[in-house]
């Protein structure tokens, strides 16, 4: 079995070896594409892979019609709408993720933008506290629930909405849980967004629902930039002078964001949730063992395509 990393943003050469280690007990072959420039590498390097392992990299039909022999594709990571899902199953492909191997790594980069953003971005002006304040996590899965746990840290009143985690759970993890998105929103000085991005979500954080927000209130974007109206929020921002915005997924809109909201609105240069030597190291080591499951074993559990 020939299993290939492909990576134009490499895994840290500690995951490589990791994942070298898993491939090779197993009595695999282990290849490596890193830092490619061009779609054609990927073509190319996929021919002859039975297995291939990818971090933000596409997969899509073209790339499904040049590996021949490949029988399933790893995501490391929670999202995987970079891979043409219908398109790996009519090829016969299977696609997992490794969900919870990123999950501490964004949540802390959450409280990261929080802090950053409660006290003014660190201009010299006088912000306020995270502690007292009301959280809402939207969608409580593996991040959200770190997002909770690190906010009780803080001493945050925590507020949930999941419209597939029963209210139960959420309540168990010591969580408000809310009947929907809309009293999350209204209820929460702070929401942080975990959806996944699917034609439900996409664009569904818009102007109607942002603005039933408090005064102040912060909207907070580490899952996907397409869940987020653009339009609307921009629009919404300049009649709500109290609302701002921040994010680790720069949007299409930046430099209008930008130029006139600068005060209110930050994005980091690139997606950010996922960059930590551990979360990096985690789900690679994940990746590769789901791989060798797979083969050995026949285990598709954390399988995402029919």
């Amino acid at each position: 079995m020939k299993v290939l990393i492909a990576t134009e943003k490499p895994f840290a050469a500690v995951a490589v070896e990791g994942i070298r280690k898993e491939i090779e007990n197993a009595g695999f072959e282990l290849a490596l594409l890193e830092k490619y420039t061009e779609k054609a590498q990927l073509l190319d390097a996929v021919k002859d892979a039975n297995a291939l392992i990818i971090r933000s990299d596409k997969v899509d039909a073209e790339v499904l019609d040049a590996a021949k022999e490949l029988k399933i594709v790893v995501r490391a990571g929670a999202g995987y709408d970079n891979v043409d899902l219908e398109a790996a199953t009519a090829h016969g492909v299977c696609v997992m993720n490794t969900p919870g191997q990123n999950s501490n790594a964004v949540a802390e980069l959450v409280f990261g933008l929080l802090v950053f953003g409660v006290r003014n971005f660190f201009n010299g002006k006088a912000g306020t506290e995270l502690k007292g304040k009301k959280l809402g996590i939207l969608a409580f899965g593996n991040v959200g629930r770190n997002v909770a746990r690190v906010a009780a840290g803080f001493g945050m009143d925590i507020y949930a909405y999941d419209a597939f985690c029963p209210k139960d759970v959420i309540e168990a993890a010591g969580v408000h849980a809310v009947d929907s998105q809309d009293a999350l929103f209204e209820t929460c000085d702070v929401v942080s967004l975990h959806i996944p991005a699917t034609p439900e979500t996409k664009k569904s954080i818009n102007k109607a629902l942002v603005g039933k927000m408090k005064k102040g209130g912060i909207v907070v974007n580490t899952a996907r930039k397409e869940v987020v109206n653009e339009e609307e929020l921009l629009e919404l921002m300049a009649e709500r002078q109290d609302i701002k915005y921040l994010t680790d997924i720069m949007p299409d809109a930046h430099e209008q964001f930008v130029a006139q909201f600068g005060d209110r609105y930050f994005s980091t240069p690139k997606k950010m949730g996922a960059q930590t030597a551990e979360a990096n190291i985690n789900a690679g080591i994940a990746a590769a063992k789901q791989i060798v499951a797979y083969f050995l074993e026949g285990c598709e559990r954390f399988r995402v395509n029919k």
